[in-house]
């Protein structure tokens, strides 16, 4: 029995607002259903003695110390800024935000 069918696939595609034809439905449902298959196997392994990791290896984050250095003065920033307002870069509204 196949893991996901390609009426579930044509929902996920219209969630997706994606348009699919008939070919890519049937296409999707088959790669789909290996990947689930392919996650259910993953599961079945035995892990009960493997202790839970994000990584194969233990990491380190390595930080460098904060240091001024010499950078542009807002002036020298702003100057080739096609728009300027209250000494920032001016961008236009987007998605209808109120100010």
């Amino acid at each position: 029995m196949s893991a996901i069918t390609r009426d579930e696939v044509a929902h996920l595609a219209r969630l997706s607002r994606l348009a699919l034809n008939d070919a890519e439905l049937d296409h999707y449902a088959t790669q789909l259903d290996a990947i689930i298959g392919a996650v259910a196997r993953v599961s079945e392994v035995a892990t009960d003695d493997v202790p839970p990791s994000s990584h194969a290896l233990p990491l380190t984050n390595v930080y460098r110390p904060d240091e001024t250095r010499p950078s542009l003065t807002p002036e020298q920033a702003l100057a080739a800024a096609p728009a300027v307002e209250d000494d920032r870069f001016r961008v236009p509204r987007i998605l209808g935000e109120e100010a």
